[in-house]
């Protein structure tokens, strides 16, 4: 019987990585959106970042798992090409991608003025592309996605990713600190 330490791990680890997601995407509608007075901006936007940190860290360590784990065979190739992995190529794929594109989006906080801030907002709008790509990843190539618990974290995580953001788009911005006209 092989030794079931990265297996467990690689699991663990995308669990983790998915939730601090779903974090980040709640930490930067409440950047944008302010619903608390007693949130500063400043504090939310270091939180949104120290998120998004672990994050990439908690893929990282997923994807070096599934690497390591001797019962599943991905390769290194499978972790940069959508769909060359053998195990659910499509849904792989989908994890990939969103990996792909949440390094880009985080390497573009350092260059916001590089880009420019309409450039650096448009390429925020793909983080709602990475969120439906991070959320078809674990449904579909996750092993515990069929488990009661497991698929009420993605409902959980898609509820209040579509809330929060119905709220910031519906709630008219001088409302977001609690204030009316």
């Amino acid at each position: 019987m092989s030794d079931p330490t990265f297996w467990l791990l690689a699991r663990a680890s995308g669990l983790t990585a998915y939730t601090l997601l779903t974090l980040v995407v709640l930490a930067g509608l409440v950047v944008k959106a302010k619903p608390l007075a007693a949130v500063r901006p400043a504090a939310a936007v270091d939180v949104h970042r120290f998120l998004t940190t672990l994050a990439i860290g908690a893929v990282a360590l997923h994807a070096a798992t599934l690497v390591l784990d001797s019962r599943v065979h991905i390769g290194p190739r499978a972790l940069l090409v959508p769909g060359a992995a053998p195990y659910r190529p499509l849904a792989t794929g989908a994890g990939v991608v969103a990996m792909e594109l949440m390094l880009l989006v985080a390497i573009s906080f350092p260059l916001r003025r590089r880009i420019g801030v309409r450039a650096w907002r448009r390429l925020h709008w793909t983080t709602y592309g990475i969120f439906a790509l991070a959320t078809a990843h674990g449904l579909f190539a996750g092993t515990d996605a069929a488990r009661p618990w497991a698929l009420d974290l993605y409902l959980g995580a898609v509820g209040a990713v579509a809330s929060v953001a119905a709220w910031r788009a519906l709630v008219p911005p001088r409302l977001h600190h609690g204030r009316s006209t």
